[in-house]
């Protein structure tokens, strides 16, 4: 009986041991530090990616202002001023952005630009030239680029340029300063 007893009783130590077992504090410092860590990795890339949200707006809008530019020197012979000539349906100004339309020289070009109201977004142009391919039977067609700030800031969009003297060598190009994403 004296060793059942002592056996009851030392299960009774180990069961009490494992009881009471838990975390140290170097334990659990180590895990808050480690999670700290990986937070002040993942913070500035979870902002960033919310910010290119939001200039994929001004892509999407400055070039579809870009398309209706062309649809509509095909049905009109000139260039839209402004983004509710174009009748395409988008805001003018948004949380992030302001749209309009600044016309070119001659009604050989047209500007349309996002111009960001917040430091941390990039601006955006698009510019629509008319190019003639065939100077004996007049026929012309429209080229587009979509340009970006090579540097997030808030501000206006200057003119975009076209290179070329005549309107048969004119090509649409970026301004100082941005940097060409697509072109047509």
């Amino acid at each position: 009986m004296k060793t059942e007893l002592k056996a009851k009783f030392l299960q009774h130590i180990l069961k009490k041991k494992t009881e009471e077992q838990g975390f140290t504090l170097i334990e659990l410092l180590v895990v808050i530090i480690i999670i700290g860590i990986l937070s002040a990795i993942a913070l500035p890339s979870f902002l960033n990616q919310a910010n290119k949200g939001k200039q994929s707006e001004a892509k999407q809008y400055v070039g579809s202002l870009n398309r209706s530019q062309q649809a509509y020197y095909l049905e009109n012979s000139n260039f839209g001023t402004s983004v509710d000539q174009l009748g395409i349906g988008i805001k003018t100004q948004t949380d992030n952005y302001l749209y309009h339309v600044n016309p070119g020289s001659i009604g050989t070009q047209v500007n349309n630009n996002g111009d960001s109201q917040k430091a941390a977004l990039k601006s955006y142009t698009g510019n629509v030239v008319l190019s003639v391919v065939n100077n004996a039977s007049s026929d012309a067609t429209t080229l587009a680029v979509l340009c970006e700030t090579t540097s997030p800031g808030s501000g206006a969009n200057p003119a975009g340029a076209a290179t070329g003297g005549s309107p048969t060598t004119l090509t649409p190009t970026c301004p100082t300063g941005y940097a060409q994403l697509t072109s047509k």
